[in-house]
Parts: C-alpha cells; sequence; structure tokens
C-alpha cells in the first residue's frame, strides 16, 4: 500500500520548509510514503527548495494555472506513481500533519472514500467572526447540495482514494474544495468527516482575498456543479415556479373578467403569457440538461475505463 502526500504550491518559499519537517515518513497501514509538490508557476524558487528538502516528486506548471489546475495535477501524478491513498494539504503548515492517520483510517477500513479534515474553526483565532460565519454557512450549503455531512466544506486537508480521485473532475478553476465534495455526493461516494487540529496562522490566506469575493465565487460553484450534476431539478423547479406564477396571475385577470372589471387589467393577462412561456421554455431547457447530463455520466464511465486501462499499461511497462 502507497500513500502520497501531494502539496499544492505557489511561491511557498517562506513556509515550504516548516511544512515538509512535520509531514510524516511512516503511516499505520502503508508500506511506502511518498510526498509530491505541485509547483503551480512559483517565480520564488519553490520547486528547486521541494528538491532540496527530499520531496520525492515535483510537478511544475510553466505558469499559474489555480488551486483547483494543481490539484487535479497532483492527483493525475499520484495515480501514475501508483498510490493507493492521497492526501492533499496546504503548503502554509495550517493542518497538523500528525493527523492524517486519522484521515487515511475511514479508508483504509473501508468506510469511506473521501475524508476530509473538520477545523475547530469556533477556537481558530485567526478567524474573524464573519469568516467563521460564512465557513459555517457555505459548509451547510454544500451538504445540503452534496447529500453529505461534511462539517468543514472548504477545508483542504482530506485522505481519497485512489478509485475516487480516478472519478473526480474538477471544472472550476478557483478551488477544489467544494466542487469535489458535491461532485462525490451526487456520484454516490461516501465522504466523511473526521476532527483535525490546525496549527498557528503563518500567512495571511490566498484564496480568500475578500469575504465579499469568496462568497461570490464559493456560490457560483454551488449553483454551477447543481447545473451539472442535477440540472433537471433546477429547471424543472424555476419553471414550476414560474408557472404557478402564470397561474396566478392569469386567476387574479379571470377575477376581475368575471366581475366585468375586465378593462384596464391587460397586464395581468401580458404578465400570464410571459410567465407561462418562460416557465415551459425551463422545463424544456431542464429535460434537454437531463439528456445531456446521462451523455456526460457514458462519458465519465468511458474515461474512467480508459484511465485505468492507461494506468495498468504503465504499471505492467517497467516490468517488461
Amino acid at each position: 500500500m502507497k500513500l502520497i502526500i501531494q502539496i499544492p504550491c505557489l511561491n511557498e518559499a517562506g513556509t515550504l520548509a516548516i511544512t515538509i519537517a512535520a509531514l510524516p515518513r511512516t503511516v499505520a497501514g502503508f508500506d511506502q510514503v511518498e510526498w509530491l509538490v505541485i509547483d503551480d508557476g512559483s517565480t520564488d524558487g519553490t520547486a528547486e527548495l521541494a528538491k532540496e528538502l527530499g520531496v520525492h516528486h515535483v510537478v511544475r506548471h510553466p505558469v499559474n494555472r489555480g488551486l483547483a489546475v494543481a490539484f487535479m495535477s497532483g492527483l493525475d501524478a499520484c495515480l501514475r506513481l501508483g498510490a493507493n491513498v492521497i492526501v492533499n494539504t496546504d503548503a502554509d503548515n495550517q493542518y497538523e500533519a500528525s493527523d492524517i492517520p486519522v484521515l487515511t483510517a475511514p479508508i483504509l477500513q473501508g468506510q469511506a472514500d473521501m475524508v476530509i479534515g473538520a477545523r475547530p474553526i469556533d477556537e481558530t483565532e485567526h478567524f474573524s467572526w464573519v469568516k467563521k460565519k460564512l465557513q459555517r454557512l457555505g459548509s451547510w450549503a454544500v451538504r445540503v447540495a452534496s447529500k453529505t455531512k461534511v462539517q468543514d466544506a472548504p477545508s483542504g486537508f482530506r485522505a481519497i482514494s485512489r478509485e475516487t480521485a480516478l472519478r473526480l473532475n474538477v471544472f472550476n478553476a478557483y478551488t477544489y474544495t467544494l466542487e469535489t465534495i458535491i461532485q462525490a455526493g451526487l456520484s454516490d461516494l461516501v465522504v466523511k468527516s473526521v476532527p483535525i487540529r490546525t496549527n498557528p496562522d503563518l500567512r495571511p490566506s490566498r484564496l480568500v482575498k475578500s469575504i465579499r469575493s469568496y462568497v461570490k465565487r464559493s456560490l457560483g460553484t454551488i449553483v454551477r456543479v447543481f447545473v451539472i450534476y442535477r440540472p433537471l431539478l433546477i429547471f424543472v423547479s424555476a419553471g414550476t415556479i414560474c408557472i404557478a406564477l402564470g397561474l396566478v396571475f392569469g386567476i387574479r385577470f379571470l377575477t376581475f373578467y368575471l366581475a366585468g372589471e375586465g378593462e384596464g387589467h391587460i397586464q395581468s393577462v401580458i404578465l400570464t403569457a410571459l410567465c407561462l412561456i418562460l416557465g415551459a421554455l425551463m422545463m424544456m431547457m431542464g429535460l434537454i440538461a437531463d439528456l445531456i447530463a446521462v451523455n456526460r455520466k457514458l462519458s465519465e464511465r468511458i474515461l474512467l475505463r480508459v484511465q485505468r486501462i492507461g494506468l495498468m499499461l504503465e504499471e505492467k511497462s517497467p516490468r517488461e
């Protein structure tokens, strides 16, 4: 059994040494533990420093492509290197590395496909009151969207099984944290939360430049993933609301019309027609989107099989 701990990095020369020093060289249940750094277009020598610190593998992006792309590049590299379980952590030493066995245990025991480390948010001093409440609200929204019981959805400290890593596809370049949970939950993968510890803050977050921007991007990610994975629900719900409003306006006009006061209420007729037409269009869009979603699922299955075959061939080639 091989465990690979991956660390996405962007100009982390100032904190990487502290993070690497805390990583375990052995973890219960694994025969091999290796480290992998994804250098996402750093300009401060992060990749060179990683090699000097004894990191086993380094993946470099020539330019900055975003956290989500770096995360997926790490998963692809870990799969090619034969990882059975992948642990993702941050380069700023935010998470307590000695809790890695806590993350991997549910996967080794066959109880989960993905394990998310839940930080003690209420006890984290460098989180403002507003950020704490938004973290709670965001995690609640992800739980509703994904049908999971994840307590800390934005947490980047997570363990992923090999099979789950093969099935994940991230469409958003901003962050992988929310999308991967929603995708896993809606794909019937078992997602579990475990409490973990955190370390003192070494630097400000680069992902959350402002609360407003973070909320806007996070909500956009949730809506986009919902449209991708539950399009029929989204469009049928919107269409039903439009049709219901159209019926309300229509009944209002009929009430006045039967009372002999139909003149002067032509606006209700126009609104009725607009709402009914819009509702019907939403219903049709939902059906079309649902058919597209079926094709997407078939494509994902084909891609999964191709990846499995490719990895099997890569594993056999060195022996031959």
